[in-house]
């Protein structure tokens, strides 16, 4: 799970297995796989990166540490 911020400034937390695609439009709008969409503050790279370490703290075993 990822921790991301609407426009408003609202908190969300997505399921980043989930995530099917990421664009700049020029918000980040990130598409889910049951088609959702979501709009944040946050830039695409950061958006990856959050993604990325998620997986790499599943895959580690070190699903809890932040």
């Amino acid at each position: 799970m990822i921790v991301l911020h609407k426009l408003n400034g609202d908190e969300i937390v997505l399921n980043a297995a989930q995530i099917e695609l990421v664009e700049k439009k020029p918000d980040t709008t990130i598409t889910l796989m049951n088609e959702k969409k979501y709009i944040v503050k946050e830039k695409t790279d950061e958006v990856i990166e959050r993604a990325v370490e998620y997986f790499k703290k599943i895959y580690s075993g070190n699903r809890f540490s932040s």
